[in-house]
């Protein structure tokens, strides 16, 4: 059987609080869209996270990395609808527990490219009673956290559903959520896109040129005004359970009609809300082919703000 072990670094980010969490949460939780926990290791100093092994390494490796084959349509979308289907459960749970490091690299992939998510050293308790939110200390990934978290350091559901908005560009564009070698006025991946997300006429300029036109331009459409939804102003975004939804209606459009002929069908609508708003390492081994190009290695979360 192979498996996937991580080893907590001492002088790291994460210490063993983070390490705890992580035991805690994936010990409580089981899902198809949650990797698995094997077992773990306390001895001494050192600490170990056993998990199952997953075999094409993260989302972040396939958008990313030039010497990979693109990922196509159907298989974008599978991922991401894995990857929501994965923060709806820890949001929908009791208490509902927050991710706050969702982005690309700790989105693992299987060898059927299903996803999971990994990683929830940074995943809290989200509030109870009648609080909207809890106060912390803010953490994440830049790029990833919402503008209201890093402002005012009151966590909710909601900034995870806007790191899931900022993914959901990375599925559709191919470029990452910042990338200093864009030029100035692209280097921000939802500054630069939300003008074109929900303009049926110009959203295609924000469409990753390796697929090359293979895609539905309805459910493009679709899924490109839900990540602009996702990343507008906190109360006005969709719960995940809306996310899941309308992207299950999307990968079954291209599952019966195939990537051309679905481009003349009809898709779900976003969910009905305003679009006018606010603007570590993987647990698993990586060969070389697989691992990020040293200009764009994965950035371990940080405190921010």
């Amino acid at each position: 059987m192979v498996v996937a072990v991580k080893k907590l670094i001492p002088a790291g980010f994460q210490g063993h609080k983070e390490w705890l969490a992580e035991v805690n949460f994936l010990g409580q939780l089981q899902h198809p869209n949650l990797v698995k926990l094997l077992g773990y290791c306390l001895e001494g100093e050192d600490r170990l996270l056993v998990y199952e092994f997953m075999a094409r390494g993260s989302l972040e490796n396939h958008l990313f990395r030039r010497t990979v084959p693109p990922l196509s349509w159907e298989t974008r979308i599978k991922v991401a609808v894995g990857a929501a289907r994965g923060l709806a459960v820890l949001h929908n749970s009791q208490p509902e527990i927050i991710y706050r490091d969702f982005k690309a690299s700790n989105i693992l992939l299987d060898s059927e490219f299903n996803a999971k998510l990994s990683d929830f050293g940074l995943a809290k308790e989200g509030p109870t009673g009648d609080r909207t939110h809890v106060s912390t200390q803010v953490f994440g990934t830049q790029g990833y956290a919402a503008p209201e978290y890093i402002a005012t350091g009151h966590l909710s559901t909601r900034c995870d559903i806007y790191s899931f908005g900022v993914v959901l560009l990375e599925i559709l564009s191919g470029r990452r959520a910042i990338d200093k070698t864009k030029p100035r006025a692209e280097e921000k991946l939802v500054s630069w896109a939300r003008p074109y997300l929900n303009d049926k006429k110009m959203f295609y300029r924000i469409m990753d040129s390796r697929m090359e036109g293979g895609y539905p331009k309805t459910g493009a459409y679709i899924a490109s005004t839900l990540a602009l939804q996702c990343v507008c102003h906190a109360k006005n975004r969709p719960t995940m359970s809306e996310v899941v939804k309308i992207l299950e209606r999307i990968l079954a459009a291209t599952d019966t009609a195939g990537p051309s002929q679905s481009a003349q069908q009809s898709a779900p609508s976003p969910v009905g809300r305003s679009t006018v708003g606010s603007s570590n390492p993987s647990p698993h081994p990586q060969s070389p082919a697989e691992s990020p190009s040293p200009a764009h290695s994965p950035q371990p979360p940080q405190q921010l703000g």
